[in-house]
């Protein structure tokens, strides 16, 4: 089961560099046929997970993947399934 990662710590105040990279991995997973997009946008507020899944339900990226779960355990993790 092949399976991407995104840690958005290091850029979680820079909206341009986030949404390049949600973008980058997304047709990254596409292209290279992987199963999972595990992203991590972290705990702290709460704001970058909500932007991560705005991100996920915009239409042109919502067509690329089956479904996307927030992880119950780790809240600071979003699982998107291809």
């Amino acid at each position: 089961m092949a399976k991407l990662k995104l840690d958005l710590h290091d850029i979680f105040n820079k909206g341009n560099l986030i949404d390049k990279a949600l973008t980058d991995v997304i047709n990254d997973a596409v292209k290279k046929k992987v199963d999972t997009v595990e992203i991590i946008p972290g705990k702290g507020t709460g704001q970058l997970k909500k932007k991560v899944i705005r991100f996920l339900n915009e239409p042109n990226i919502k067509n690329l993947y089956k479904r996307y779960k927030v992880d119950n355990i780790n809240f600071g993790k979003i699982y998107v399934y291809f």
